[in-house]
């Protein structure tokens, strides 16, 4: 177990029950944002993506229901 998770278990003893609530609340979101940054830089990532480009493509071509990228 490492210092900090330590330290968070202390801090969290001292606390009253609505505290330590109001603490694991921000934690989550903390995660959340975690999760958020990752996606960021997997669709800023300038790699290239043939399978999607491939499906891109064959939707576009679709006489029923075309893509419409505007509406994306």
């Amino acid at each position: 177990m490492s210092a900090e998770t330590k330290e968070l278990i202390e801090i969290c003893e001292q606390l009253p029950a609505a505290k330590r609530t109001e603490l694991a609340d921000f934690a989550r979101f903390l995660l959340a944002r975690e999760d958020d940054s990752r996606w960021e830089s997997i669709i800023a990532s300038s790699t290239t993506r043939p399978k999607f480009d491939a499906f891109l493509k064959e939707s576009a071509q679709e006489a029923a229901a075309p893509l419409d990228f505007d509406r994306l």
